[in-house]
C-alpha cells in the first residue's frame, strides 16, 4: 500500500515504469490532477474501474482507496504521468489569494477526465524539462506552476472549486456500505476510521454494532468468503487473487483458508 506524504516540491511528481506493467494499492489524502503521457493506467476504486490512455488528464478526489495497474506503451516499452497534488494548505492560500469558495457540496465522480484543454495540454508539456536533473524544480516555483494548474481547471470546470474548496471535516458515512465497497485494501484499521469520519474509537464501536464482530476478525472472513468465491466459483488461482483481496503474502493466506475451509486453496 503507498500512501503519499508530499512536501512543497513532492507537489509536482513524475511516474517513469520500463517493460513491464506494475500494480500495487494507494491511498491519496489530497487531491490530485495527473496526465498520462505514455501507456495506460487502470483503476479500480470506489467499486468501478477506469481506464486511461496517453494524453488522457484526470482529476481524483482527495480520500481515496484504489488499487491501480500500470500498462506501459506497446512501442516505448514504457509508463510515463505527471502528477500534480493539492494539499490542503496550499488550497486554503489560494482560496484567501483570489477570492475563490465552495458555494455548495460536491457531487461528481470520484475521479473524472479533464474534456481535451489545448492550454492544459500545453501547461503539462511545460513541466517534462523540469524532470532533468540539472532543471530541478525548487519549492516556490513548484508552488507557482501547482497554482497555475489550479487555475486553468477552475477555467474549465468551474464546479470544481466546491471539491477543492470545501474544508469541512468529513461527517460520517455509512459504514456497512463503505466496508462491503473497500474491505479488501489493505490499510490500517485507522484508516477506515478516517475515511468514514470517526475516530478509531468510535469506529470500533459502531462497527461492532453493525456487524456483530471486531473490524480485524470480519476483514479476514470478508477476504476469505470472496476468494472461496472467486477460486470455487469463478476458477481463480490463489496466487492471483491474494494481493488483490488485502493479505499481504500466499502463505499467510493459504493458512488462513485451510483453517477457514478446512481445504487448502489449491485443492479446490
Amino acid at each position: 500500500m503507498e500512501t503519499w506524504d508530499f512536501k512543497d516540491v513532492d507537489r509536482i511528481m513524475f511516474s517513469c515504469e520500463f517493460d513491464s506493467k506494475r500494480e500495487g494499492e494507494q491511498f491519496v489524502p489530497m487531491h490530485v490532477l495527473s496526465c498520462i503521457v505514455s501507456g495506460s493506467l487502470k483503476v479500480i476504486a470506489g467499486g468501478g474501474i477506469n481506464v486511461f490512455g496517453s494524453g488522457d488528464m484526470i482529476v481524483a478526489r482527495a480520500n481515496q482507496l484504489g488499487k491501480f495497474v500500470k500498462y506501459p506503451d506497446v512501442e516505448t516499452g514504457t509508463f510515463k504521468a505527471i502528477s500534480l497534488s493539492f494539499d490542503q494548505a496550499l488550497l486554503q492560500d489560494f482560496s484567501v489569494e483570489y477570492q475563490i469558495s465552495a458555494d455548495g457540496t460536491y457531487l461528481g465522480p470520484d475521479s473524472q477526465v479533464i474534456s481535451s484543454n489545448v492550454m492544459l495540454q500545453d501547461f503539462f508539456k511545460s513541466l517534462l524539462p523540469y524532470f532533468d536533473p540539472a532543471n530541478k524544480l525548487n519549492g516556490p516555483l513548484t508552488t507557482l506552476k501547482v497554482k497555475e494548474a489550479l487555475l486553468l481547471l477552475l477555467s474549465i470546470n468551474p464546479g470544481l472549486k466546491n471539491m477543492f474548496f470545501d474544508f469541512r471535516q468529513p461527517g460520517k458515512i455509512n459504514l456497512e456500505e463503505f466496508m462491503q465497497r473497500n474491505f479488501m485494501f489493505n490499510v490500517p484499521i485507522g484508516r477506515f476510521a478516517q475515511l468514514t469520519g470517526r475516530s478509531l474509537a468510535a469506529f470500533k464501536r459502531d462497527f461492532n454494532q453493525v456487524f456483530r464482530q471486531p473490524p480485524g476478525k470480519w476483514l479476514q472472513r470478508r477476504r476469505l468468503e470472496e476468494a472461496h468465491y472467486l477460486i470455487s466459483q469463478k476458477e481463480k488461482r490463489s496466487s492471483d487473487i491474494y494481493l488483490d483481496l488485502g493479505f499481504e503474502d500466499l502463505s499467510h493466506f493459504s493458512f488462513a483458508f485451510k483453517k477457514a475451509y478446512g481445504v487448502a486453496p489449491s485443492m479446490m
